[in-house]
């Protein structure tokens, strides 16, 4: 049996190929984007703008004569130092991308800058590259700030609302501390120099234990001054331990990298700069409640350990074992005492014996024995031959003296 069927047989037409709407929209989706396969900025006016409740965005980008959709997607739109309205001159940074549904492309934004901003933010990123290079921004040179200053020093514009809030939240936060404000130029031409002198001012002075500089928010032009080299360096070189406060939280200048803490806001910058008193006043008194129950369990625990030691055999021993080192010691004096006379009678003896010896030898005995002693002119003669006739001699006895005279080689006595 012959299982092969016979199939039917048609005619395939021949001519171009037939795409669906989302093939061909796929197929342009990957040759626009494989075109533009890297971020570009492009430059516009802003029309047509929504503000999704999503926070997203969506907006055009228009010339006179061309027009660009736009989305720009929340969170990375968070990042924004201005808030987009039609009619704006600005350069958003992207890339270009097919929304299939619509059949459109369009540029999915990453960033949004107000026209004129790229060129600063150009100059900026060098700066930062040749200060970080220098070390300037190594967190290693950072100091700590003082746990209790008793002056905080500040660097900004005197009528801005920010040294308001710095004072309001010093105060709050520590009654009575010392404020010391150094108005400072802080937006326009000079306010970066103005800035670094009164840094400078600070330290020639020596006045401030912690130093807040800063100011409100504001475009980018508008903080520039702490985005500038004389300002930047001025806030490394600072010797009082420093806080930046630019702007808002969203903002970041060069300044917040150069300072020892960076602050999200002037007010956030009082409050890294001192502590609550009261929650000062608190820790140490509950310090001291800790000392204080720490030395009375010690002194317990040394009461417990001394009531254990009375009742202890070593203890309880102690008396009898310094009467028997009394005892002892009474004996060894007794001991030493009949060694001492022992020796002051030996002493004795022997000087005694010594003495009747010298006085035997002595002149003195010898004269009693009957001898006499013959001297001239307080010498004694000891030889006849010393004696000539006609001179005259002492003669030396036990009970006294005579003098005589020598005649032929005999002695006279003369009265």
């Amino acid at each position: 049996m012959n299982d092969e069927r016979e199939l039917p047989l048609f005619e395939v037409p021949v001519g171009p190929a037939v795409y669906t709407v989302s093939g061909i929209t796929e197929e342009v989706r990957a040759t626009l984007e494989g075109a533009f396969d890297a971020e570009f900025a492009v430059q516009g006016e802003i029309s047509n703008f929504k503000h999704h409740a999503a926070r997203h965005m969506y907006f055009s980008l228009k010339d006179d004569a061309a027009v660009l959709r736009c989305v720009f997607f929340h969170p990375a739109n968070a990042r924004l130092r201005f808030t987009p309205e039609n009619g704006l001159e600005v350069v958003a940074r992207g890339r270009l991308g097919v929304y299939p549904p619509q059949g459109s492309y369009q540029l999915y934004v990453s960033s949004l800058a107000l026209r004129g901003e790229g060129e600063l933010m150009a100059a900026l990123e060098r700066l930062k590259k040749k200060l970080a290079a220098e070390g300037l921004f190594d967190e290693e040179r950072k100091r700590p700030l003082p746990r209790f200053p008793r002056r905080v020093g500040v660097v900004t514009s005197p009528s801005g609302a920010a040294f308001r809030d710095i004072q309001h939240v010093l105060s709050r936060r520590w009654p009575g501390i010392t404020v010391i404000l150094r108005p400072a130029k802080v937006q326009g031409e000079g306010a970066a120099a103005d800035v670094a002198r009164a840094i400078a001012d600070f330290d020639e002075a020596g006045v401030a234990d912690v130093l807040i500089v800063g100011r409100g928010g504001g475009s980018l032009e508008d903080l520039w001054a702490f985005n500038e080299e004389v300002a930047v360096r001025a806030i490394a070189a600072s010797r009082t331990p420093t806080i930046s406060a630019v702007g808002h939280e969203v903002d970041w200048t060069l300044a917040d990298f150069a300072a020892d803490v960076r602050a999200p806001t002037p007010s956030a910058a009082a409050e890294l700069a001192v502590r609550v008193k009261e929650d000062v006043r608190a820790e140490v008194t509950e310090m001291g409640l800790d000392a204080l129950g720490a030395a009375r369990d010690y002194v317990a625990g040394a009461r417990e350990g001394l009531a254990a030691a009375k009742t202890s055999y070593g203890f309880r021993a102690v008396p009898g074992r310094l009467d028997e080192r009394r005892q002892r010691v009474d004996e060894a004096a007794a001991r030493a005492s009949r060694a001492v006379g022992h020796a002051l009678a030996s002493f004795r003896g022997g000087y005694v014996e010594v003495s009747g010896a010298f006085r035997a030898l002595s002149p003195a005995a010898t004269l009693e024995r009957g001898y006499n002693v013959a001297s001239r002119d307080g010498r004694t003669v000891r030889r006849a031959a010393q004696a000539g006739a006609g001179e005259r001699l002492t003669l030396n006895f036990a009970d006294g003296r005579r003098a005589v005279d020598v005649v032929d080689g005999e002695a006279e006595e003369v009265a």
